[in-house]
Formats: C-alpha cells, structure tokens, sequence
C-alpha cells in the first residue's frame, strides 16, 4: 500500500454508514423509502421529497464519466502529483459523485466512458473509492 498523502475523510453521523460500506469494499448510496429516489452525498432527508425515511442500498459500482477536467499542476500537498483526473460520474442509479478516474492515460478520458468503482485504501480504517474504466 503506497503511503496516503491526502486529507482523510471526516467519518460522523450520516457518512458513517458511507464509508464504513467502503471500507468493506462496496459502494452505497440512499434510498428513499417514501419516493423511492436514490441520492448522493449522504444526507438525513430525502432530497426529492424530504422525508426522513432513508435506507443505504448497495450501488452497481458502475456508471459513466459525466463531465471532467485534466489537472496537470496543483500546489497542494497531497494533490501535487499531477496530471490526474476529477471527474463527476453518473451512476446506474442515477445520482453523480465527484472522484477521480485511475488506471488509465488522462488522455483517454471520455465523456459518456463506462467505469467501474475500486477502492484504495488510505489507512486500516478509510478506503476511498476511485472509478476506472470498465472492462
């Protein structure tokens, strides 16, 4: 495991469950149980129609490169070794996460490119889920 140089999460209340599915390697999200409306990030309340009753369901893991962008400098420890690729991904459920895409050329990058979630593990309790391409 190479050393993690990033910030960590803030792991309380509602992202608990969050990053603990993380950890375990798999990705969830909310569901409502009133509307039905997944979401993303985690929150107490529906964002759809703002009620309270929320369950954590596992996602696919896949989804598809909604909108991007190429860093190729950034001056802040941990984020300085670039080029890498922050990109908003849209899951098959419908909700969009930021992260970043890995294990491929920058260059290669797509609007609309399927990926898939893996997990890096920035210590024995975080991991932290990427996307890269699927296939």
């Amino acid at each position: 495991m190479p050393d993690w140089n990033k910030p960590l999460p803030s792991i309380v209340g509602e992202t608990r469950p969050y990053w603990e599915g993380c950890r375990q390697g798999y990705l969830l999200i909310q569901k409502c149980e009133s509307c039905g409306e997944h979401q993303f990030y985690p929150r107490g309340i529906c964002a759809n129609c703002w009620a309270g009753e929320l369950e954590w369901v596992k996602a696919s893991g896949k989804g598809k490169v909604w909108t991007f962008t190429v860093t190729y400098q950034n001056r802040t420890p941990g984020f300085d070794g670039g080029p890498y690729v922050l990109a908003l991904v849209e899951l098959e459920e419908g909700v969009r996460m930021f992260s970043n895409i890995v294990e491929c050329n920058p260059r290669d990058v797509k609007i609309g490119m399927p990926v898939q979630v893996t997990f890096v593990k920035a210590n024995d309790q975080v991991s932290v889920p990427y996307f890269k391409p699927a296939g």
